[in-house]
């Protein structure tokens, strides 16, 4: 650190002049105490004033989705034989089809409505499936009983997919700014 200062600066002087923030520190030496660190306005920093922060969490959530997507599309076929009023194959095509729309309005509209809709949809999918491989709930009303007590490759890859699209949607909806309520061409 020395060399990079000149004859002229101090190290107490450099070290105000790279303080993180707005970078005004009033002529007093930065001195980085952690307890006084906000990491919610960090991370908000970070998402609301990052392009590319943002554009990668909303590539994870429309990733996410499509192989959620793809899994219950694959699937519906044979869960068809499961039913009640509804079969276990209608609500795997459903799902199929909100997750797809989902992602590609995720990639395509920055509003908060759809990162809801996100949170919503993955988080829900999420537990159905965990709440259906661990406990033996019945049929509900209209819905078959899905109790599968088993994890095999599509069921995991649908509920990391799930899981990721969940987390990624959570973090940009809770710390995007009012900016993001904006479609991507008007930026």
């Amino acid at each position: 650190m020395e060399r990079l200062l000149d004859d002229s600066e101090s190290q107490e002087g450099f070290a105000s002049k790279v303080a993180i923030g707005s970078g005004k520190t009033r002529g007093k030496p930065f001195r980085a105490d952690l307890r006084t660190v906000d990491v919610s306005t960090s991370i908000s920093r970070i998402l609301g004033t990052s392009h590319v922060a943002s554009w990668l969490l909303r590539m994870v959530v429309a990733a996410g989705l499509a192989v959620d997507a793809y899994v219950h599309a694959h699937l519906a076929d044979d869960f068809d034989a499961i039913h009640a009023t509804i079969s276990q194959g209608s609500l795997f095509r459903v799902e199929a089809g909100v997750a797809a729309a989902l992602a590609l309005l995720t990639l395509l509209v920055r509003r908060r409505a759809v990162l809801v809709a996100v949170v919503l949809v993955a988080g829900s999918a999420l537990g159905a499936v965990l709440l259906y491989r661990y406990v033996n709930v019945g049929r509900l009303g209209p819905l078959p009983n899905m109790y599968e007590p088993v994890w095999y490759f599509q069921k995991s890859l649908s509920a990391v997919g799930e899981a990721a699209a969940f987390a990624a949607g959570l973090l940009l909806m809770v710390f995007s700014d009012a900016s993001d309520r904006k479609p991507w061409r008007a930026r």
